[in-house]
């Protein structure tokens, strides 16, 4: 008996809001025998119900998304469901973030960009109950507070504008129509705001905006 629980495959849902990594992240896992994704969620809620349905062993769990973010999941999770263990994997790198969702009951802290063979390494060392947390994670843990104030982007009224509306989740459509411009201006906006912000997408954008005061 104790021979089949060693050879039982981890169980593994991921939770992503982008469709494109989820994918990804299921086709390399193919590669480990030991470990199964079961499930795949799209966003904080979805990830609960599967919890529920599939009690997986690790959940691979985003931070930036829509609805609840991925340390308040975390803390759902983990006081619903304490067997299960929730491992994040995130492109955002910021103390603040990593205190948060440690604190949130999450086992381990990863960087999109870590190696097939280390994630795998990860989610079995999270099955066991061990923490794991990248090098840069540590490294950034380890630098002293340093009371700042929000990062200053040089945005226009107008860029700023926009970027309120983006984060309070209106489509570029609809953006237009509030600010009575066309979709193509309204979409140049958007693209130069989030290349003065630094974000890839209009999550972070989102992020960015609550970060400083805009929303």
């Amino acid at each position: 008996m104790e021979t089949d629980k060693l050879v039982k495959p981890i169980r593994v849902i991921t939770v992503d809001d982008h469709q494109i990594l989820r994918g990804g992240i299921k086709f390399l896992l193919l590669a480990f025998d030991d470990i199964e994704l079961v499930g795949e969620a799209g966003n904080g809620d979805e990830a609960v119900r599967l919890c529920e349905n599939l009690q997986p062993d690790v959940v691979l769990m985003d931070l930036m998304m829509m609805g609840m973010n991925g340390a308040e999941v975390t803390k759902v999770i983990r006081k619903k469901y304490p067997q299960i263990q929730v491992l994040i994997l995130t492109s955002f790198l910021d103390k603040g973030l990593v205190q948060k969702a440690m604190q949130a009951g999450a086992i381990g802290y990863l960087l999109k960009g870590v190696s097939i063979d280390e994630l795998a390494d990860a989610i079995r060392c999270a099955a066991t109950g061990r923490s794991i947390l990248a090098a840069e994670v540590i490294q950034a843990l380890l630098q002293p507070i340093q009371p700042s104030s929000p990062p200053v982007y040089e945005l226009s009224r107008r860029q700023a504008e926009v970027l309120t509306l983006l984060a309070l989740g209106l489509s570029n459509e609809a953006i237009a129509q509030r600010m009575k411009l066309s979709p193509s201006t309204i979409r140049h906006h958007v693209s130069q705001v989030l290349n003065k912000l630094g974000a890839t997408n209009r999550t972070e954008a989102a992020t960015r905006a609550v970060r400083i005061g805009c929303v």
